[in-house]
């Protein structure tokens, strides 16, 4: 099936490593000049390569960069528009804020979290969008979780922050329609990704089993029986950046395996 966007330019924030770097490969077969980039600067040649042979003959760069500075996102973008050319898709996504319950949620955890899971998410679309806009064409796609529907336990700051991008990008998605541009959220389920390890691994000690029970455990509770791989999130988030999804905005979709029992 054609996609519909080889040859268009790609940016998928925190991308050296998990969903990221799983959504970088999928655009990458599909022909599409890919910007990856991430914090952990040692992560970035391996994640290349991987992309690079995922899409062969794709044009693909690496970007050292904190999501967390407005600067660093206004730098990245620069860079990708001069290396790889206007910016058609772009794909946010960043680490999850710490577990914890509310009374573990100081004043520089909030703040924190804000800086990383939100504003990275709005300074990036900011940046884009009058490229997008000229090219009277744009994909803006939200990794964000499925606490946007069902809030998780022991989640405080994520299942809050979440929703707030959540909020965003359905107002905007309403904004920017006229100029052919679609919004939407992601909200994977529970993925085969360090992120879901490291929280299986705190519930874990909470609850006196190993990691291998716990994660067992969680796949109990999914109607599927088992975690999702990385690759069947970037599939979905390759789908929504397509010519194919263009009647598709404003949507949180998510894709859990059946676990939120949410209408």
């Amino acid at each position: 099936m054609d996609l519909g966007i080889k040859g268009r330019v790609a940016l998928v924030a925190a991308s050296g490593r998990g969903l990221g770097r799983a959504t970088a490969e999928h655009l990458a077969m599909e022909g599409v000049r890919v910007a990856i980039c991430d914090r952990d600067i040692s992560v970035l040649a391996e994640a290349r390569a991987a992309v690079e042979q995922a899409g062969p003959g794709s044009e693909v760069r690496a970007y050292a960069v904190d999501l967390t500075q407005a600067a660093d996102i206004s730098r990245l973008v620069a860079d990708v528009q001069r290396d790889l050319g206007p910016i058609s898709i772009l794909v946010t996504n960043s680490g999850g804020p710490p577990a914890g319950r509310f009374d573990d949620a100081t004043d520089e955890k909030w703040e924190a979290a804000y800086q990383l899971t939100f504003l990275s998410a709005v300074r990036l679309i900011r940046a884009v969008l009058p490229d997008m806009k000229t090219q009277r064409w744009g994909r803006i796609i939200n990794f964000t979780s499925r606490a946007i529907k069902e809030p998780i336990e022991g989640l405080m700051i994520s299942n809050a922050v979440r929703l707030a991008v959540a909020g965003m990008a359905k107002t905007l998605a309403a904004e920017v329609a006229e100029f052919g541009i679609t919004v939407n959220n992601l909200g994977p389920g529970p993925t085969t990704t360090d992120r879901a390890i490291e929280l299986a691994a705190r519930r874990a000690q909470f609850r006196g089993v190993t990691v291998e029970d716990e994660l067992a455990a969680t796949a109990k509770t999914i109607p599927l029986g088992r975690l999702a791989r990385p690759e069947e999130q970037a599939a979905v988030a390759t789908f929504l950046a397509s010519e194919l999804a263009g009647y598709i905005t404003g949507v949180s979709l998510l894709v859990d395996g059946g676990a939120v029992k949410a209408l």
